[in-house]
Parts: C-alpha cells; sequence; structure tokens
C-alpha cells in the first residue's frame, strides 16, 4: 500500500517511521515534509491547506491511506474533502474535530456529558471576560478558544495579567481569529498527564501514558510552548487505578457523548489530563497525535501501526490489540534561540550523524549535503531504554552531541517520572 502522511514536523516523522516498517507499505509520501523525513520518505510541495491538490496527487499516485498530522488540517474539513470523492484517511471530520478547534465546543461537550474539567466561563465579549475574571481568584488561565499552535494559554498569576491576557487574545487579536472566543478557567494544581486513544465511534484503543513539559525553561517556568519533551510511561503520575478512572470518567463518557451529539469520530483522542487532588480533570480535548507525544509512544509500539489505523477506520477496534515495548522513552527538543518568541533560521547542524538515539525531524530543511534549522523545535532526540533513568542519560547524551548555533533545551525532561 502507498501512504501520504500530511504535515511537516516532528509527530509526521515519527508517523512516517513507523509506517515503514510495515511490511504492507511498499511507498510512502509526505506533504510537505522536511529535511529528516525526506531521508526515509518522498517529500511533495504541496500545502496542507491546498485539499483539491492533495486530492489530485493521491488519486493520480494511487494512494491508498492518507494520514492527516496537523490539527489545522482536520479542522479545515480535509477529512470531509477525501471522503467525499471515496478516498480513505484517518482521521475525525471537522465537525466533530469541533472538539479541539473551539475550546468553547469542547467545554459543552464535556459539561454535557459529564466528562471532569475545570470551572470556567465561555465569551465572545471582552468586558465580559474580565468582569468574570475580577470575581475568580488567581492564577486564572485566558485561552483562546481557536487553534493557537499550542501557544494560546496565557496563565495570569494576576487579574492584571488577566485583563492584559483578555486584551492581547480578544482586542490586539495576538493569535488571530483563534481569539474571537475565549475561555477562563479556573487554575488547576496538580500534576499534567497526556492520554492518547485512537476511537472508532464505538469503542477506543487506550495507549500507555506520557507526559509532556509544556514551559520553556526547567521546572516549568517560562512561556507555554508547543512541547519541549516528554517521556512515556508516565505511570508514577498515572497509576494503574488512575488510569481505570480515566476509562470511566473520560473515555466511556467520551464515547457515549459523540454517540449522543452524532459526531462521526473515527481518529486518534488526546485529552491533556491533570491529576489533582479532587481528582482527574480534562484541560483539553486534542484530535489528533500529540507533539513530542507521538516520539516516545511510536518508539515503544511494537505493533503494526498501519493496522491499528485501519482498525480505527473500520470500525473494528474491539477486535484490535495493541503490543508495547516493556522499555522506557525520553524525548528531548532541541529548539532554536528565542523559541517560542522570534528565532533566525538557517543555522547548521552538526552531530546528528554521531546520535545513539533516534532523531525525529521537527523544523529542518535540506541543502546539499547539510541540514539547517528552520523552525522553532528542530529536533526531537528519543532514547529508548529498559529504564526510564537509561532512556533519560541516552537521550541528553544524544542532544550533548549536536549542535546549532543557539540550539536550547530543557534539562530537565522526565525528573519527574523518577
Amino acid at each position: 500500500m502507498k501512504i501520504l502522511v500530511i504535515g511537516s514536523g516532528g509527530r509526521e516523522h515519527a508517523l512516517v517511521w513507523k509506517l515503514r516498517q510495515s511490511p504492507r507499505v511498499t511507498e510512502i509520501f509526505c506533504a510537505p515534509g522536511n529535511g529528516g523525513i525526506s531521508q526515509i520518505a518522498e517529500c511533495v510541495p504541496l500545502k496542507i491547506s491546498d485539499h483539491d491538490a492533495l486530492v489530485k496527487f493521491v488519486e493520480e499516485r494511487g494512494i491508498g491511506l492518507t494520514v492527516v498530522g496537523p490539527d489545522d488540517a482536520l479542522a479545515a474539513g480535509i477529512v470531509d474533502r477525501f471522503e467525499s470523492v471515496d478516498l480513505r484517511i484517518f482521521g475525525p471530520t471537522q465537525g466533530a474535530a469541533l472538539l479541539e478547534s473551539s475550546k468553547v465546543f469542547a467545554k459543552e461537550f464535556m459539561l454535557r456529558h459529564g466528562i471532569p474539567t475545570a470551572a470556567s466561563g465561555q465569551f465572545s465579549n471582552a468586558d465580559e471576560a474580565r468582569a468574570f475574571a475580577a470575581k475568580m481568584s488567581a492564577p486564572i488561565v485566558v485561552k483562546a478558544s481557536g487553534l493557537a499552535l499550542g501557544k494560546g494559554v496565557i496563565i495570569a498569576e494576576t487579574h492584571a495579567e488577566a485583563d492584559a491576557a483578555i486584551r492581547e487574545i480578544m482586542e490586539e487579536r495576538k493569535f488571530g481569529d483563534a481569539g474571537s472566543e475565549v475561555v477562563i478557567e479556573e487554575f488547576l494544581t496538580g500534576e499534567e498527564c497526556s492520554i492518547h486513544a485512537l476511537v472508532d465511534g464505538h469503542s477506543y484503543l487506550l495507549f500507555p501514558s506520557a507526559q509532556d513539559h509544556k514551559r520553556a525553561l526547567d521546572g516549568d517556568r517560562g512561556l507555554n510552548t508547543g512541547g519541549m519533551g516528554t517521556f512515556s510511561p508516565a505511570s508514577k503520575v498515572l497509576p494503574p487505578a488512575l488510569e481505570a478512572r480515566v476509562r470511566t470518567e473520560v473515555l466511556d463518557r467520551f464515547i457515549a457523548g459523540i454517540k449522543a451529539d452524532g459526531l462521526d469520530y473515527r481518529g486518534m483522542l488526546f485529552p491533556g489530563l491533570m491529576i489533582t487532588r479532587d481528582g482527574i480533570k480534562v484541560l483539553e480535548f486534542n484530535c489528533r497525535f500529540g507533539d513530542p507525544e507521538t516520539q516516545v509512544l511510536l518508539t515503544r509500539l511494537e505493533s503494526d501501526l498501519l493496522d491499528l489505523l485501519e482498525a480505527t477506520i473500520d470500525q473494528c477496534l474491539e477486535k484490535t490489540t495493541a503490543t508495547w515495548r516493556h522499555e522506557s522513552a525520553v524525548c528531548v527538543i532541541l529548539v532554536s534561540g528565542g523559541y517560542p518568541g522570534s528565532y533566525a533560521g538557517g543555522k547548521k547542524i552538526t552531530g546528528l550523524e554521531k546520535s545513539d538515539a533516534t532523531i525525529f525531524h521537527a523544523g529542518t530543511r535540506r541543502d546539499g549535503g547539510d541540514f539547517l534549522t528552520a523552525g522553532g523545535r528542530v529536533l526531537g532526540v528519543t532514547g529508548l531504554a529498559p529504564t526510564l533513568a537509561e532512556a533519560k542519560t541516552r537521550a541528553y547524551a544524544a542532544a550533548a552531541g549536536i549542535h546549532f548555533e543557539g540550539m536550547q533545551f530543557r534539562s530537565d525532561i522526565a525528573a519527574k517520572g523518577l
């Protein structure tokens, strides 16, 4: 079977890397891909937003399955476009993807179906949002309702900061149209945890746990980013008893909710969780594979990923199992200087060929025989080892051997798991 993966980041590199291991796959394409992906797949210069061009490419090349990586493609209805001409594609429809593309929609869904979440209010008027925030205890969480590349969440330490966040998001449109509505939410304390489950509309297949590190600096300080690293399993954060509660309080209710609401949800569900003293709370829903969680999860997956994706599309997950390596995985993200703010690209990357880890490219391009930086998150250095401590050591040893001008990374990825 020929496969097309849509996207250009580390998540897509991991998807291509794992799908390439399937004995059923004959050829893999990636649109638009990146420098690292070009080593193991044919990258095609098509825009993610150009659905007609993608459909034409798939039809002309006889591609049997398209796998969607990024959230914006799902939000724009790429699955609906492909299915309108009977092309096989992995991901939820545009209507179902509202669970990620609209935090207001997701909050209403959670409240309607009894899925535990933080107390909040949803607003399209800035003055009403400010008035609501003024009645809350600080810190206060201010979220742009729409998609903002993982950066549309501001944790305001004071009421003045909350007012400023509302102004930036709703009036100055720091995140564009994503800020036309906001969610004002209570600040939850606890440990964050990432859960992934394939959902076929009727049942689900739960993946192992992982923990992401969103803040830019060590000790969970600094600005929110798209993710600075992750590890799996996160068994200290989500022991078996809590995982059982995730099934009953989140996933079972999610399945009942999409059935009741008539949502065609066939794809990956990735709820961000906060484990609080009061129990599990869902921070948000994501309707695709996480980044960088995908890098550690697929490194641990023994089963054929293609089989799992097709079982999801064909609604037969109840009959499907997955096997996982007992080893732990740690992914450290190497970022450009200045990220998540402004940064310069075009920096030469050295040391990749000496690595004793799996390197997933996130923001790179090729220039002859060299790799150059081409994004904020540049590389995901992923170590796999019998223990979490060994996996962390392996990932950081490999990261130490890589260099590009301005390179930065957190030094405490997986420390919480230890």
